[in-house]
């Protein structure tokens, strides 16, 4: 493929400043006709627009890994084209971007990859294959969705509440607003859990689970409060959003997630 131009950027393995630098150039492709793989790495309310634009450029065989936040945008993409092969990734790697030349690695972790339609299934292990030799550790899911749910619950628990109070993951914890409401979400997202997985976990474990993960990344800012604070649209539709149309397929009722969702849109 020959290229048409070069993206540069700084890639960095910390924000801090004395942190070795690498300078990486990126080209941009003329042509779509030879991709092998396809990854989408959009924020998820630009996923479908993306696709639009992109899928009747690349052969139909060719597959697609979805890197989305959230839930609704993976399910969405599989309804439009389930005949092709589209695969959907959940990672716990952590990345942000201060500015427009410069990427920060922030945190390694790992990457689950699984099928999202039937002839997805034959690409997945060719998919890691290719995925691993960019260092990440990634690994076969055969339930994909339901690793994709492990991650909603998370970040519907600590992401509107950075985002509301200006602060990072572990800051939250010892607010009023988050002390106040934690519980009640919770219940909300054990029952949604129950009417669409069949999995049964108790509030107080998904609790638990939230607030390992805001400890552990204590300093870290969330994407959606990146989001907020760089003037861009949240993917909250997709997390607290998503929650609360569950609830509303299922007679559940939401009221915490929808203030949430309510609350972060006002921003």
């Amino acid at each position: 493929m020959a290229p048409q131009g070069f993206g540069e950027a700084f890639l960095t393995a910390s924000p801090d400043p004395g942190e070795t630098r690498t300078h990486v150039s990126l080209p941009w492709l003329q042509s779509a006709e030879n991709v092998a793989l396809l990854l989408v790495t959009t924020k998820a309310g630009d996923t479908l627009t993306a696709l639009n634009n992109w899928l009747p450029r690349i052969p139909e065989n060719t597959p697609v890994v979805l890197f989305q936040n959230g839930l609704g945008s993976q399910q969405t993409v599989a309804e439009h084209w389930p005949e092709r092969p589209i695969l959907a990734a959940s990672t716990t790697e952590g990345a942000n971007r201060p500015s427009p030349d410069v990427l920060v690695h922030a945190g390694a972790g790992d990457t689950w990859v699984g099928a999202l339609t039937a002839s997805a299934a034959n690409h997945t292990a060719s998919v890691i294959q290719q995925l691993a030799e960019t260092g990440l550790r990634v690994h076969a899911e055969e339930n994909i969705l339901q690793r994709l749910w492990q991650k909603l619950v998370i970040n519907a628990g600590i992401n509107p509440f950075t985002a509301l109070l200006n602060c990072p993951n572990g800051d939250i914890l010892s607010s009023t607003l988050y002390q106040q409401n934690i519980d009640r979400l919770c219940a909300e997202i054990s029952l949604l859990l129950h009417a669409e997985t069949s999995r049964a976990i108790a509030p107080g474990v998904l609790r638990e689970q939230i607030e390992t993960v805001a400890r552990n990344t204590a300093s870290n800012t969330s994407s959606m409060r990146a989001d907020v604070m760089a003037g861009r649209k949240t993917e909250i539709d997709f997390i607290n959003g998503y929650l609360v149309q569950c609830g509303e397929r299922h007679g559940i009722a939401t009221p915490v997630n929808q203030m949430l969702t309510n609350r972060v849109q006002g921003l």
